[in-house]
């Protein structure tokens, strides 16, 4: 009599539990997730070879569009109780005589880059959409009767002496406005600063290719 062969069946994953498990997580993170603001102004920065990094906190960014309109940013810290930016706008409010209620504090801490004088802030932070707030980016005043950009730098410093500034200028910003920029940083003793570009490939000779 022959032997009985038992039917072989072949082993079958159930995938059910694993997609449930996708997509539970896909829409907690579309729930959680922060977007980045839009900066207040499209720089093109011009090309370098450099690929040094550039610090993810405890950095403050000023930026030259391609019209000479000066813009600034600061991160709030990598603690989230340090609130380096609501300091800092409060700061600049007691230099301008400018009181900001709680609400306008933390709009202005979500917020990226700006640039505006500061007796427009208030209207800037509580401006119906992103549009009205686009049209009173005028850039920060430097100029030698009211240098803004200078108090902004200044107090930056004062709740955050470990800050790091970069320097983020359009390829077609005219010169004598990047040079002021660096002289207001040099005149608040900040005489170590990163240059901020897009990082360019670099060609070998012929005889370093390898075919």
């Amino acid at each position: 009599m022959g032997k009985i062969k038992l039917a072989v069946k072949t082993p079958r994953i159930d995938m059910t539990p694993m997609v449930d498990l996708f997509f539970l997580l896909l829409v907690f993170f579309i729930l959680t997730a922060t977007f980045r603001p839009e900066e207040a102004a499209p720089i093109k920065t011009p090309q370098s070879t450099s690929p040094t990094p550039i610090p993810d906190s405890h950095l403050v960014t000023i930026m030259i569009s391609k019209d000479d309109k000066v813009f600034f940013n600061v991160d709030n810290g990598s603690d989230t109780i340090e609130h380096i930016r609501g300091k800092i706008l409060q700061a600049i409010g007691s230099q301008y005589q400018i009181k900001f209620t709680p609400k306008e504090i933390k709009k202005f801490e979500g917020l990226a880059s700006f640039g505006l004088p500061a007796v427009k802030l208030q209207a800037f932070l509580n401006a119906p959409d992103p549009k009205a707030r686009e049209a009173m980016q005028v850039g920060i005043p430097i100029d030698s009767l009211d240098n803004q950009l200078m108090y902004w730098i200044r107090f930056a410093r004062t709740y955050n002496n470990n800050l790091e500034f970069a320097l983020k200028g359009d390829g077609d910003a005219n010169y004598p406005a990047v040079k002021k920029v660096i002289a207001i940083l040099q005149d608040n003793n900040v005489n170590k600063f990163n240059l901020t570009t897009d990082l360019k490939g670099v060609e070998l000779p012929a005889e370093f290719i390898i075919k």
